[in-house]
């Protein structure tokens, strides 16, 4: 194993990457305050400090077009809720189909990844069909995408999986083959600090 490779796998990163995150983390905190009414940077900045593996997540889903944001706090568990806040699908999580067993099962033409891969890679869960709704009144995502959310067992052992898009004012929740995959969808993710 090279030096290199060592330092990838240790999900740490370098201090000038770190202070580069945490830069546009702040900025785009107090830019969309209305997405965290209450909440402090300090706060947040404090709690990400501490959890340098969970600022390597967040730094993967500002690397894959994520724009993650909090977007809430628990307070039992004294976590801050990052969702990736991109006015569309992250672009660099689309072309994907669902899962591991989608993309096997396809014979030809078969996506690089999954998203449910690509999620566990990065650190991440795929938003639920709840979370994205919760989402959606901060204000509208996925007005020209669409992006996979995490998909009941029952359904997916049947070989569906489920995505969502905002569209005539409404979320719309749609079902697909788990190894189908579109141009214009990908997955949006969340992140307990």
């Amino acid at each position: 194993m090279t030096k290199t490779n060592k330092i990838r796998n240790t999900k740490e990163l370098a201090l000038e990457q770190r202070e580069e995150l945490l830069r546009a983390l702040k900025a785009r905190f107090e830019k969309n305050m209305h997405r965290h009414k209450g909440l402090e940077w300090a706060n947040v900045q404090a709690k990400l400090d501490a959890n340098t593996e969970k600022l390597w997540s967040l730094n993967e889903m500002e690397r894959t077009g994520g724009e993650p944001d909090v977007v809430g706090h628990d307070k039992k568990k004294d976590e801050y809720i990052f969702y990736d806040c991109s006015a569309e699908s992250p672009k660099g999580r689309r072309s994907v189909c669902y899962d591991r067993e989608g993309l096997e099962s396809r014979k030809k033409h078969k996506p690089e990844n999954s998203a449910i891969d690509m999620a566990t890679a990065m650190g991440i869960e795929l938003l639920t069909e709840e979370q994205y709704r919760a989402l959606q009144k901060l204000e509208n995502f996925d007005m020209k995408t669409s992006s996979w959310v995490q998909t009941p067992p029952d359904i997916r052992e049947l070989g569906g999986a489920l995505f969502c898009d905002f569209r005539f004012g409404h979320v719309f929740v749609y079902h697909n083959g788990a190894e189908s995959y579109y141009a214009a969808r990908g997955f949006r993710g969340s992140l307990r600090v």
